[in-house]
């Protein structure tokens, strides 16, 4: 009998990697970074750092609120990092190479805040602080409107800029 991913990864999910083993190596890691590069308890306390690392790990695991999020999150960046890819090849096929090199760095601003924004009002969690998901979705469109706005208004702020000024002759 052979197993294929999809057993293994459903056998996973089963004992809890993706729930507990991954976030965990997740948060220790970030947090072990953060004290290592601050150098906030000097320079040879790598004992300590991960002790501390270890603890934040499994403090954050303890109510399940981090693998809540995390399983809400994740899918969506992965689907967030699918639409900017495919934004970026349509860019790229349709309008010439920009000078300054940061041709999608205002899709990437775009996707990454409305990931940010689904994944959180899509998480179950924020009922019980307000309902973020419920505001969310009946002001998603005047949300989007006023997002237009500004970006129109940045945009043409930003058109005359590099311009030499007419003199008057």
């Amino acid at each position: 009998m052979a197993m294929t991913i999809t057993d293994v990864l459903n056998v996973w999910s089963e004992m809890g990697i993706f729930s507990y083993v991954i976030p965990f190596l997740l948060i220790f890691a970030i947090v072990y970074a953060i004290l290592d590069k601050t150098k906030i308890l000097g320079e040879d306390n790598k004992g300590i750092l991960a002790i501390i690392s270890v603890s934040v790990g499994l403090l954050s695991l303890q109510f399940d609120f981090v693998s809540n999020f995390f399983a809400v999150i994740f899918p969506r960046f992965g689907i967030g990092l699918s639409v900017f890819l495919v934004l970026i090849i349509m860019i790229g096929f349709f309008f010439p190479k920009v000078q300054d090199g940061r041709k999608g760095q205002w899709i990437g601003y775009t996707v990454g805040i409305g990931t940010v924004v689904w994944a959180l009002s899509e998480w179950d969690e924020w009922t019980n602080y307000g309902g973020f998901g419920g505001w969310f979705s009946e002001y998603a469109w005047a949300l989007i409107v006023l997002g237009v706005i500004i970006g129109l208004i940045v945009f043409t702020m930003n058109s005359g800029k590099g311009k030499a000024p007419r003199s008057a002759a």
